[in-house]
């Protein structure tokens, strides 16, 4: 049953609704009634609205319970770092319409989702939520998810606005960003999902900008998304980020999220009335929030049912879109026995690995979906062949839940591989290794999987690798075996869809959207990652993912845009043509693809551009447009881009705006980041002459002009402090810091009475989620409860305890004995 039935009732415009409010009644819909809920005012025609956690899915807490793992039941999509592998933004599209009509079944009225947030590091914990290392494919897939869901009616909420690209102590790092990398490689993402998608509400990062909080960013949320870019929704907070209210209101800082329990409604109140806050400042965003209700309400009116068959088509569909080839020495698509098919290439097929028979295929956290169908391998694999002439056998391989090899699972393994003609093995990362709440600490697979994989490559020729991880690994193994498919964390129709792409029932087309590098210590972010306990620096600038590496002339494992077909294709017939647009110059690109093998396939065209001399440094090259076509045998289709004065801007932190600089440019069309099949040269005529300080810029960063690893190292940080403008903040808190609301429970915790306080808490966390809790959804929320700000607390209480009990408890942290006393039993 339905814990918040949905009433009719018949709106009045939003300004006609907001003249009728009291002011307690404009602050109170500030914030959140309960954890999913807005306020409700019935007699002035203010309905409330739910919104719940998605974005691979959508996760709807039975009743009021906010743990992880009681949702209801709902199609579990592939997760975003399998999405952006498509590059196919209509299929996108079409399964954010599916996310809507669920979302309708459920009376929901926005989805909290899609995360752009840029893959800076390979470690990050939630690279599975986030599209790519690019922001050029990453806003495209963006927008499409938000067009399709918004199509039903339901709202959208791009999340984590911005520069939210690690888990340690995201709640209160200080991520320090240059203007040009903020604005080159961290907002457009951004940018271009408001522009296209226009998303209902935008939700604000825990961390801070640059020294202050996302949700008290003032140039953030109001100079950049909503005077640039036009949003014309609310800004909501990410679940407990909201710092100071006042402050974030505003900065433009709508809704606060989850319910402060009225402790925040009070403090706007006051500030109107003691005139710190301009009521017209609230009303604004009021306003905001009213439009937003009314609508999505009307998609949670009516009843619904979406089908859910059709939904789990869907996503198997888009997961086989989505898998990338990395390796296949014709071993795959397998052969499997019959007419025209040779003895010697078929015969019994080893499936080793437990993730054949129970996969992973989502990540946790927040986005863990209860799926209402779940299909593995396994099955899929013997069900496809029944009837065939062969055999599957299975050995376990590995205990997934735990890291370390188990002999005699390996044993059994290579005794069964010994024996089978060729030999699938289903490995990858397991549920500890990457979550929401906690970094990666390294880029290997377990050595459960890799001894694996070496053990069973040693006795059987006829190996094929399976992954299931959310971000890179390394392969050590990679030259002994016959191929590689990368299916990242594929949702519930993981099972059927590895089957159609291993049987050849589709054609793999998947594309990588992130760099897999060799080693940990070639990723550009790695000597700044994850930072320190207070800040992080972002000391390379805009050398990020394959924008380094090829700069840089780095070798990597894989690189971005890559991924094999079981056909080939031919690229010809470059042309170039500048055109005049509006009173801006074009560059319209032409190439014809052609399908040279055997099988009808669909190819990702990109489009990079190389500028061949600056006045400041520039990547080597940059993704500025793809297009997914596909392909019957011998066919040819013309591919047409356009290049308009974006693609050749870069950001001029002298004039503050973007600069499209005149000059030579090299048009480099290929299928991947390093695989250039065509290259042209245009002179573009610019729009507007650099800066002062843009020219002045090789004087006064020349490292940054040819980079190396050396250049981001933070004992190296002279020249990343004249991009920044500043010197870099300290990494690390002062111990002889006072504790503020701000410290974290972690701070605390190197005084007695804070590691009381962090026991209490974490026993607290572990009575409240009960013995059946997974260990990976322990291990996730452990880690956020050490690293939560203390003037959290309130809300992990459920408001039982107030701000000035919170305030009593850091003044004896901070041995203020008598003060603190004082405010614990007044």
């Amino acid at each position: 049953m339905n814990p918040n039935p949905q009433t009719r009732i018949t709106p009045s415009s939003p300004e006609e609704i907001l003249s009728t409010l009291t002011l307690e009644e404009k602050a109170s819909l500030c914030s959140g009634r309960d954890f999913w809920n807005l306020k409700a005012i019935p007699d002035k025609g203010v309905p409330s609205i739910m919104l719940t956690d998605g974005p691979h899915g959508l996760r709807k807490q039975e009743g009021l319970d906010v743990g992880f793992e009681k949702s209801v039941p709902a199609t579990c999509f592939p997760t975003a770092s399998a999405l952006a592998s498509s590059w196919d933004p209509q299929l996108i599209h079409r399964m954010g319409v599916a996310l809507g009509e669920e979302c309708r079944q459920e009376k929901v009225a926005v989805l909290l989702g899609p995360g752009v947030n840029i893959k800076r590091s390979p470690l990050c914990g939630r690279n599975f939520e986030y599209f790519s290392e690019d922001p050029l494919l990453s806003g495209t897939m963006a927008a499409a998810w938000i067009q399709g869901v918004q199509s039903q009616g339901v709202g959208t909420s791009l999340k984590h606005f911005a520069v939210n690209n690690q888990e340690r102590r995201r709640m209160v790092v200080d991520a320090q960003v240059d203007q040009r990398a903020l604005r080159e490689i961290y907002l457009p993402g951004f940018e271009r999902a408001v522009k296209e998608g226009q998303p209902d509400t935008v939700m604000c990062a825990y961390n801070k900008l640059n020294g202050h909080y996302c949700s008290e960013h003032n140039q953030l949320l109001s100079t950049i998304l909503k005077e640039e870019w036009g949003h014309e929704g609310l800004v909501v907070s990410d679940w407990g980020a909201t710092n100071e209210r006042v402050a974030g209101l505003e900065a433009g800082l709508e809704l606060e999220m989850p319910s402060s329990n009225g402790a925040n409604d009070r403090l706007i109140v006051q500030a109107v009335r003691s005139g710190k806050l301009a009521e017209q400042i609230l009303d604004t965003a009021v306003l905001r929030i009213l439009k937003v209700i009314l609508k999505t309400h009307p998609a949670t009116i009516e009843d619904f049912t979406y089908n859910k068959q059709a939904h789990h088509e869907l996503a198997r569909e888009v997961l086989t879109q989505s898998m990338i080839l990395l390796k296949n020495r014709e071993i795959l698509p397998l052969k499997i026995g019959g007419e025209g098919v040779k003895k010697d290439e078929t015969g019994n097929i080893a499936i080793i690995g437990e993730f054949a028979k129970i996969p992973r295929y989502q990540g946790s956290g927040s986005s863990l979906i209860n799926p209402h169908t779940l299909d593995n391998a396994w099955d899929a694999m013997v069900h496809a062949l029944k009837g065939s002439a062969e055999t599957v056998f299975y050995a376990r391989g590995y205990d997934r839940n735990t890291e370390d090899p188990v002999p005699q699972a390996i044993e059994e393994a290579v005794a069964l591989a010994q024996t089978c003609q060729r030999v699938i093995i289903f490995a990858g990362l397991p549920d500890v290794s990457e979550s929401e709440g906690f970094d990666r600490q390294t880029l290997h697979m377990p050595p459960s999987h890799n001894d694996l994989i070496e053990a069973v490559a040693g006795v059987n020729p006829n190996v094929i690798v399976v992954l299931s991880n959310g971000s890179p690994v390394t392969m050590p193994w990679l030259d002994k075996v016959q191929a590689v498919l990368e299916t990242y964390l594929g949702g519930q129709a993981w099972g059927s869809a590895v089957v159609d792409v291993l049987l050849g029932r589709v054609n793999p087309s998947g594309k990588l959207a992130e760099t897999f590098p060799l080693a940990l210590e070639h990723c550009s972010a790695t000597p700044n990652f994850p930072g320190g306990s207070a800040s992080v620096s972002y000391s390379e600038s805009i050398y990020v993912g394959y924008r380094y590496y090829s700069t840089a002339k780095q070798p990597v494992l894989f690189p971005f845009g890559f991924g094999l077909s079981y056909t080939s294709f031919a690229y010809s017939n470059l042309i170039l043509k500048q055109e005049d647009r509006d009173g801006s110059p074009v560059v319209l690109v032409r190439f014809d693809v052609t399908n040279t093998g055997k099988f009808g396939g669909k190819e990702v065209a990109q489009v990079y551009l190389r500028a061949e001399h600056s006045v400041v440094f520039r990547p080597d090259r940059e993704l500025k447009g793809f297009q997914k076509v596909h392909l019957e045998p011998g066919e040819t289709r013309e591919v047409q881009l356009i290049l308009d004065s974006r693609s050749f801007a870069f950001w001029d932190g002298g004039s503050d705006s973007w600069c499209s600089e005149a000059g030579a440019y090299e048009v480099l069309v290929g299928s991947s980041s390093e695989d250039i099949l065509l290259t042209g040269r245009i002179d573009y005529p610019g729009m507007n002459e650099p800066s002062p300080w843009a020219r002045e810029l090789k004087n006064l960063v020349p490292g940054y002009y040819a980079p190396t690893m050396d250049l981001f190292t933070p004992s190296s940080t002279s020249e990343f402090a004249k991009l920044l403008g500043r010197e870099p903040s300290a990494q690390d808190r002062d111990p002889r810091d006072p504790f503020t609301r701000t410290s974290t429970l972690e701070d605390a915790g190197k005084t007695l009475l804070g590691r009381l306080l962090l026991k209490v808490a974490q026993r607290g966390l572990e009575k409240q989620m009960g013995p059946e809790t997974d260990r990976k959804t322990m291990a996730m929320l452990q880690a956020m409860i050490r690293e939560m700000p203390l003037r959290n607390i309130g809300m992990l209480s459920g408001g039982k305890i107030p701000m000035r009990k919170i305030d009593g408890v850091i003044a004896l942290l901070n041995r203020r004995i008598l003060r603190g006393l004082w405010y614990l039993v007044s």
